[in-house]
């Protein structure tokens, strides 16, 4: 590989802006904040409200007559 042409590999800090976890990673970006993270995403935790994602699925099809 040319030396010259290769992006730099360094030790990045990933912020999530939700919960304020910051997380040790490598990358070529020098900084990453990110919306949503591993430990407040409601997949991952398990505080999904399949109640309100019902509504959207009975909204949609009414809609289109599903």
């Amino acid at each position: 590989m040319n030396k010259e042409i290769q992006p730099k590999y360094e030790a990045v800090t990933v912020t999530c802006n939700g919960c304020g976890t910051v997380i040790e990673t490598r990358s070529t970006k020098e900084s990453i904040n990110v919306e949503v993270c591993s430990k407040c995403h409601p997949f991952y935790t398990g505080k999904q409200r399949a109640a309100a994602a019902k509504g959207r699925i009975d909204k949609f099809n009414k809609k289109f007559g599903m």
